[in-house]
């Protein structure tokens, strides 16, 4: 291993190792307080764990569930993939387990709940795209959404609102069994609905490896710019028309391929570079046939 290489593998881990300790906090500190019911099998360990009043109870199942969903990786996503989310799986878990019990708002409805459920989503989104740029994940419904993200296209925040239905339902039944009160547990859905979509909205912004975008060049050098494009990511192609300016009359071409904004700033560079005097634009574009290559998260 290289010199660049060493530092680009430190630097990805500690990252990785970040994230881990952000999603820990925002569990520790602003969600599991809320008494809000997290996505996936994290939201049935977050039910029991109310249900019972045991902390603990969610550290144990929490690890449990992970390790079923990392086998799942490891079999179906990617090996490096499932080794860098065990990492920050393993990262939370410790965190959650020695991080100091401190209370930084009242998680009671007449005061600072909204503020824990909403500061709270933001975090854990922030901490799922640091994982997600990384190559890994924060473990349960990202697993599930690295691998339906790359079967169909579709961002990777969208799979937590559809593993939010079975847990919320769930954790809303044990919170009306515990209290009998329906007007309670209507009230945790609410709370539950603003973290989901808190959470999913901030992964959904900062981690766009899933969304599409067209670029389109006006040039008169069609050449080099295609050549950039296809030399700065080898699986990427382009498409050549022929125009005439409306008021100039002059020919020009136009090159057109469709790269992920993951991929955008990179290839803006490269055509620039071909091309300095051209014109282009890009915008997002949706219904991508499924044959549409993206390289493999990991």
């Amino acid at each position: 291993m290289n010199r660049n290489s060493m530092r680009r593998w430190l630097t990805d881990h500690t990252l990785l190792l970040g994230a881990g300790a952000l999603y820990a906090i925002a569990l520790k500190y602003f969600v599991l307080p809320s008494k809000v019911i997290l996505t996936g099998t994290e939201g049935i360990a977050a039910a029991l764990s109310y249900y019972l009043d045991n902390y603990w109870l969610f550290i144990t199942l929490y690890l449990i569930f992970q390790a079923i969903l990392l086998i799942f990786a490891f079999a179906f996503v990617s090996r490096i993939f499932a080794t860098r989310s065990l990492l920050v799986v393993a990262t939370v878990v410790s965190c959650l387990a020695f991080l100091p019990e401190l209370q930084f708002a009242h998680p009671e409805p007449q005061n600072e709940r909204i503020i824990l459920v909403i500061f709270g989503g933001i975090l854990a989104g922030v901490a799922k795209a640091i994982a997600f740029q990384n190559r890994g994940s924060t473990g349960d419904e990202d697993i599930l959404g690295a691998y339906f993200a790359m079967k169909y296209l579709k961002p990777v925040g969208l799979i937590s609102v559809f593993a939010a239905i079975g847990s919320t339902t769930f954790g809303l039944i044990m919170d009306f069994l515990k209290t009998g009160n329906f007007e309670v547990a209507i009230n945790t859905l609410m709370y539950t609905a603003i973290y989901i979509f808190a959470s999913a909205e901030t992964l959904n912004n900062l981690y766009r490896k899933f969304r599409v975008t067209m670029v389109a060049i006006i040039t008169y050098k069609y050449e080099p710019v295609g050549q950039a494009i296809t030399g700065t990511f080898g699986h990427r192609t382009y498409t050549v028309q022929p125009g005439v300016g409306g008021r100039s009359g002059e020919s020009f071409w136009m090159v057109r391929t469709i790269i992920t904004h993951e991929e955008l700033p990179q290839m803006l560079e490269a055509i620039e570079q071909a091309d300095p005097d051209c014109f282009y634009y890009h915008h997002d574009i949706e219904g991508v046939s499924r044959r549409y290559y993206i390289a493999p998260i990991g």
